[in-house]
């Protein structure tokens, strides 16, 4: 495993046969680990590639950064440093923001980075409220959200140990996203394809059309057994769909 320069990246299984990459931007609270089950289940020739947020884990004693806009200009920054291969774009819950961001960031410094962006779990930009106010979300609040979301916000909320340990992070993204407003008519010029829980609570197949507006190319949304974290109990699925809408060049 190895991070880049600004540590804001770690490949999970790097290696010279690599030919694409999928680069992951997790969720509230979340760590570049995150990306596990997807490393595990990811076929031979795609690197997986997860994105670390400042104030947690290798990056615990750096300044949180409680901005999305901030957060993709970091990342867009690293990505920039990474050597060059067709690059797809997975961004989960908060992280499909950061990631929808990051990807606009890199269209403007270095057109065709990118070839693919994947947002799941998570409404769109344009549909962003301000009920979130960052006044509003105490431990207690932020704790019954993720009771609400069920599947891996359960099983933090019953680790006391690890709840105390992820509470800062969380509450810095729960202000990231009470702050976040997107550029009017903020968009990609790549295919999007939207991904989400047929159970989601929060971003269910009702809100995936709202994305198509925010891109100037192929839109798709594909729907999914399972609730908010869904990705985790069909990462096999998920990397068998990144491969249909990518095409993985050749080896000499």
């Amino acid at each position: 495993m190895t991070t880049d320069a600004g540590r804001w990246t770690m490949s999970f299984n790097p290696g010279p046969e690599s030919r694409l990459r999928l680069v992951c931007f997790p969720h509230a609270g979340g760590s570049a680990g995150s990306v596990f089950p997807l490393v595990r289940a990811a076929p031979p020739g795609l690197e997986v590639v997860g994105v670390q947020y400042p104030g947690r884990q290798w990056r615990r004693t750096e300044p949180a950064v409680a901005d999305i806009h901030g957060l993709a200009r970091g990342a867009a920054d690293a990505l920039l440093a990474e050597r060059d291969l067709p690059t797809a774009v997975l961004g989960h819950s908060m992280g499909a923001l950061v990631a929808f961001e990051t990807v606009r960031l890199l269209e403007e410094k270095r057109p065709g980075a990118v070839t693919h962006l994947f947002a799941s779990g998570s409404r769109a930009p344009s549909c962003h409220t301000d009920e979130a106010r960052p006044a509003r979300w105490s431990d207690e609040r932020i704790i019954a959200e993720l009771r609400g979301l069920g599947g891996t916000g359960d099983r933090l909320i019953s680790d006391e140990e690890g709840l105390r340990s992820a509470l800062p992070a969380l509450r810095d993204d729960y202000r990231a996203l009470a702050a976040y407003r997107p550029a009017p008519g903020a968009r990609v010029g790549v295919p999007l394809t939207v991904l989400v829980g047929r159970g989601d609570p929060k971003a269910g197949p009702e809100h995936a059309a709202d994305w198509q507006p925010h891109t100037d190319a192929a839109f798709d949304f594909r729907v999914f057994p399972g609730g908010h974290f869904f990705l985790n109990e069909n990462a096999a699925e998920l990397l068998n769909l990144v491969q249909s809408s990518l095409v993985m060049p050749q080896r000499p």
